[in-house]
């Protein structure tokens, strides 16, 4: 449970109708299961002591007697095991007949909750039966299985020890409508929904299930334990699958296939949850009745899936899918720009690297838009001291396949002018040796598009302006930023996209050559024409950054806890000493660059993380890293 992680099951045990004490030790045989896989929180189906097909033994003493017999017998089963579980029965209060979600912790029942919408229609017939939840809104007492325990449809169960592990429960039918108790029990400060369910199954449900499932998660920004009626319910006139589901935030963490099993275990992360919630305050807040346990934490063992490139979809079709949509906002971004500044001419400075061809293919694009020739997008190579070239090479092919205009500048006699005009020797490959490079290319992009009335567009990328791995007042300033919310990882997906569906067999080429060619600012001189400064030699690789960048900048995570996630996710690549290196150098050159991130060009947001400075992350320029540093130093493998 430490760092937010809960392992949680939804299990469906096989259920003889109205044998209590038989669905009861199946019931057990789950719990232990459950407990000894490290659980903390397991769900059983709706009506699962006594079997959701009934029918009318439901208005039957002997059935109600054996069912409270039997949550007393779960009940001490739970004593001295600390887990949180949820069963379903039938319970009489005030004078009236529910179908109820039983919340038992370490041998006492902490709760008894209602169903609140009753559903008569169709195949469902439960108000012949069951008395509709909301009579109960408020807190009620009731005597069950020998103990006075409140019963209350609107109440959540909260961990003392973990409070952002709030637990709220529902049941069945209340998914399935519009507003139903998942929105006042988030509101409230759950974080969790436990569903016990008794959705038989008709052909294409299954689909439709796990659809409510992924958007009552997401909608809520919670995690949705979804546990089903299985075996051994009554197929007089329906047929239950067990279709178990674990969703968090709108992704489906696990899954048993209808039927084929019946148990789902995941690990849920609350604190990414709570985080999520503090981060959007329009979500609304509701006081409810709060009841509470505790429990000692412990280490949560992950089993779940933890995407090594989280800005980039796994599928080939969800990836080919996302990279047009992400062409589609940035160019359409620029084709904005271009009608607002009646912009007739666009400029780039092409440098044969990934990012300024993703760039000139987004202004191409963004021409086909706005009805510009292609020969008014003019892209500038400008080598200097460590240009190669394949790169010089590369830039001009790729121009010459997209039909835009084509310059060559080389800019080492006016780099050279200037370093002589400031004293430096021209020789010695500094922090001055190399930005005045950058920048002189920049002055050049810039006067070039003042001469033809264009607009510079620009080339740098998210991951970039988050390592501020860029020339101040350099690469780092444009007229419109098209790449600055796209990652890195991200970047090579999109140039390896195009050249496979979008372009002609000469651009394709030239961009598979690219996407070859080490990523390198190309500004220390090449030795025997190859590339020397490789950037992820030097910063580290992109796929860690754009990992450490996602988790700590979308969720708020601690250097600590990307660190435990990064160690899992990339387990076999990177050993633990590379991955604190580099996370080392990632949290301080965020926070000792900022200064680049608050003075950015324009550009559109095309994901869920974006560092624009008026919108997408706003942090002072000179934030203090000091306890971010302390909190990964806990980690440093070095010292264990």
């Amino acid at each position: 449970m430490k760092e937010g992680f809960v392992k949680v099951a939804a299990v469906s045990p096989d259920v003889k109708v109205g044998d209590c004490a038989y669905n009861a030790e199946r019931i057990c045989e789950g719990i232990s299961k459950a407990y000894d896989d490290g659980c903390k929180l397991v769900v059983f189906p709706e009506l699962s002591v006594c079997g959701y097909t009934c029918g009318d033994l439901f208005m039957q003493k002997v059935l109600l007697n054996a069912a409270e017999e039997s949550v007393g017998k779960i009940r001490d089963f739970c004593a001295g095991k600390q887990i949180f579980v949820v069963v379903g029965a039938p319970v009489v209060a005030g004078g009236k007949l529910y179908n109820c979600a039983v919340a038992i912790y370490d041998g006492k029942i902490l709760g008894v909750v209602p169903k609140r919408n009753v559903p008569s229609y169709s195949e469902f017939y439960e108000g012949r039966y069951f008395e509709k939840g909301e009579r109960l809104d408020n807190v009620d007492k009731t005597d069950y299985c020998g103990e006075e325990v409140d019963v209350c449809s609107k109440a959540v169960f909260r961990c003392k020890d973990m409070r952002d592990f709030c637990i709220g429960i529902e049941i069945c039918e209340d998914m399935w409508i519009a507003g139903g108790p998942a929105d006042a029990l988030c509101a409230a400060g759950a974080t969790v929904i436990c569903n016990l369910s008794a959705s038989d199954e008709t052909v294409g449900k299954d689909d439709y299930r796990r659809l409510l499932v992924k958007t009552a998660s997401g909608k809520c920004n919670c995690a949705y334990v979804y546990s089903d009626c299985g075996d051994g319910e009554s197929t007089t006139d329906l047929v239950f699958s067990a279709h178990d589901m674990i969703a968090e935030n709108g992704a489906i963490l696990a899954e048993s296939k209808p039927f084929e099993g019946g148990c789902a275990v995941s690990e849920i992360d609350v604190e990414k949850l709570a985080a999520e919630r503090i981060k959007q305050n329009t979500t609304p807040s509701e006081p409810l009745k709060e009841i509470y346990f505790s429990c000692e934490l412990c280490e949560t063992a992950l089993t779940r899936r933890i995407e090594k490139l989280p800005f980039v979809p796994e599928g080939e079709g969800d990836r080919t899918a996302r990279c047009e949509r992400v062409f589609s906002i940035q160019a359409h971004g620029l084709a904005k720009r271009m009608k607002h500044t009646n912009c007739n001419h666009l400029v780039v400075g092409l440098s044969g690297g990934l990012d300024s061809a993703l760039a000139l293919l987004v202004m191409c694009r963004a021409a086909e838009i706005t009805g510009l020739d292609k020969k008014k997008i003019t892209a500038i190579t400008m080598p200097c001291f460590g240009t190669t070239k394949r790169t010089r090479s590369n830039a001009e092919k790729l121009a010459r396949a997209l039909g835009v205009s084509f310059i060559k500048i080389d800019i080492s006699k006016s780099v050279q002018r200037h370093l002589k005009d400031i004293g430096h020797d021209g020789a010695t490959g500094d922090v001055a040796f190399e930005n005045a490079q950058a920048r002189e290319r920049t002055q050049v992009l810039m006067d070039y598009a003042n001469r033809t009335g264009g607009l510079v567009v620009g080339t740098g990328d998210l991951s970039e302006l988050a390592l501020g791995w860029a020339t101040y007042n350099g690469d780092h300033m444009s007229m419109y930023g098209v790449n600055g919310s796209v990652p890195k990882t991200l970047v090579r997906h999109l140039v390896r996209y195009y050249a496979e569906c979008v372009a002609n067999l000469k651009a394709r080429r030239v961009l598979l050559d690219i996407l070859d060619t080490p990523v390198s600012p190309e500004l220390i001189p090449a030795k025997d024409g190859e590339i020397v400064q490789k950037t992820e030699e030097i910063v580290g690789p992109y796929e860690l950054h754009d990992f450490f960048l996602y988790n700590i900048v979308r969720w708020g995570f601690k250097p600590s806890k990307t660190f435990r996630l990064a160690k899992y996710a990339f387990k076999g690549d990177f050993d633990d000493k590379t991955i604190y290196k580099w996370l080392y150098t990632f949290v301080s050159r965020f926070f000792s660059q900022q200064f680049k991130r608050s003075c950015l060009p324009d550009g559109p947001k095309v994901g869920s993380v974006d560092l624009s400075p008026r919108g997408g992350w706003r942090m002072p320029s000179d934030a203090c890293k000091a306890e971010w540093i302390k909190d990964l130093e806990s980690c440093d493998p070095s010292k264990k």
